[in-house]
């Protein structure tokens, strides 16, 4: 399984795989961060089939179609702002993870990309948010055949080490 994980350094609206993941907002609208990058690279037309969504919950997820970016669709999932750990942050995260992979797998998706979902304004903390992600792939891929390559995409050197180390670990 571990074969099938790829760790970027990059920008995810660069990403030519089936589908990049976008760590929304409960409206869908757009946002800063990942979220304003993805809508900005897509063009205003993501913004538009957006308004069609009737916005998401925490921890699950919607699909829409790339529009300008390389890939073919994007995955919106809306991560839990951290509280301290005691408001189940864990379990809607990895919620985020599972229902973009299962999403991608219902839609005959074979690649997707992931940004580190939860750890910029939401402020949760990388070690954590990094470990949770990958515990979360790694156990999705180990009953999933449709899924053939998860990527992924840090922006900077901490978070690509994070990944590595972590992936090391598991």
């Amino acid at each position: 399984m571990k074969d099938k994980i790829k760790i970027i350094k990059g920008d995810i609206t660069k990403r030519d795989t089936d589908a990049i993941v976008n760590a929304a907002n409960r409206t869908l609208l757009g946002g800063g961060g990942v979220d304003g990058a993805i809508h900005r690279a897509a063009g205003k037309e993501l913004l538009l089939e957006c308004r069609t969504l009737n916005g998401c919950e925490t921890g699950s997820a919607k699909i829409t179609k790339g529009y300008n970016l390389k890939a073919k669709y994007v995955i919106h999932t809306v991560g839990p702002v951290w509280s301290g750990g005691g408001r189940g942050e864990e379990k809607f995260l990895t919620s985020c993870y599972a229902n973009s992979l299962t999403l991608a797998a219902e839609n005959g998706l074979k690649s997707i990309s992931f940004p580190a979902i939860s750890t910029g304004v939401y402020g949760y903390p990388p070690e954590k948010a990094v470990k949770t992600a990958v515990a979360a792939v790694l156990s999705f891929l180990k009953t999933d055949s449709v899924i053939h390559t998860v990527e992924f995409v840090c922006f900077d050197d901490q978070t690509y080490s994070l990944y590595e180390n972590e992936l090391a670990r598991s």
